[in-house]
C-alpha cells in the first residue's frame, strides 16, 4: 500500500471539492482548480476529507495512486493558502522590471527578454534582481519559474545568472594562470 496514497486529504470548511465523470474541481479563495483523475484510482469524499483508493494492483495503478492524492492535495493546499517561489537575479547590470502582465529581462544578451506570464500567476519584482511568483496551480508556477530560470542559468564559475532563492550553486576552481 501506498504510504503516500492512503492518507486523507482534509479539506478545509471554505474549500468546495465536485466529483464527476473522472475529473475533480476544487475551489476556494483563492481560485478554481480541476484536473483529471487518473483511471486507475478512486476518489471519494468522505465526511471533511478526501480519500483516494487504487481500482487494482497493478503497476500503473501503484504508480498513480500515490501521485493522484499528492496532486489533489496540491490543489486543496493552492486554493486555500497559493504557493510562491523566489528568484534571485546575480551579475552585475542583470535586472528585471514588471510591465503589466509581462517581465521585462536584461541579462547580459544583446536584447532584453520579454516574458508574458502565464494566466493565474502573478509575479512581484523587488529591488530589481529579486522576482516573487506566486499562484494556487503549482504545476504551473514550477513551470514559469523554471521557464525564467532557463534565460541564464547560474554558471559554476562566479554564480552569475538566475536562480531560486536558497539553491546552492556549486562553484568550479577557474583557470590557473601562469
Amino acid at each position: 500500500m501506498s504510504r503516500i496514497g492512503k492518507l486523507p486529504i482534509a479539506i478545509p470548511p471554505t474549500v468546495k471539492v465536485g466529483i464527476e465523470a473522472g475529473i475533480i474541481s476544487v475551489e476556494g479563495p483563492r481560485g478554481k482548480l480541476s484536473r483529471d483523475v487518473p483511471p486507475e484510482v478512486k476518489i471519494s469524499l468522505a465526511q471533511d476529507a478526501l480519500v483516494v483508493e487504487r481500482l487494482n494492483e497493478g503497476r500503473r495503478a501503484r504508480a498513480m495512486h500515490g501521485l493522484a492524492r499528492t496532486l489533489v492535495n496540491n490543489m486543496v493546499n493552492g486554493v486555500t493558502k497559493g504557493f510562491t517561489k523566489v528568484l534571485e537575479i546575480v551579475g552585475v547590470g542583470y535586472r528585471v522590471e514588471q510591465k503589466g502582465g509581462f517581465l521585462l529581462f536584461h541579462l547580459g544578451y544583446s536584447h532584453p527578454i520579454l516574458y508574458e506570464l502565464p494566466l493565474g500567476i502573478k509575479a512581484t519584482v523587488e529591488q530589481n534582481t529579486k522576482i516573487t511568483l506566486s499562484g494556487s496551480d503549482r504545476e504551473v508556477l514550477g513551470q514559469a519559474a523554471a521557464t525564467i530560470r532557463a534565460f541564464r542559468p547560474p554558471e559554476p564559475y562566479k554564480g552569475k545568472g538566475i536562480r531560486y532563492a536558497g539553491e546552492a550553486i556549486r562553484s568550479k576552481v577557474g583557470k590557473s594562470g601562469k
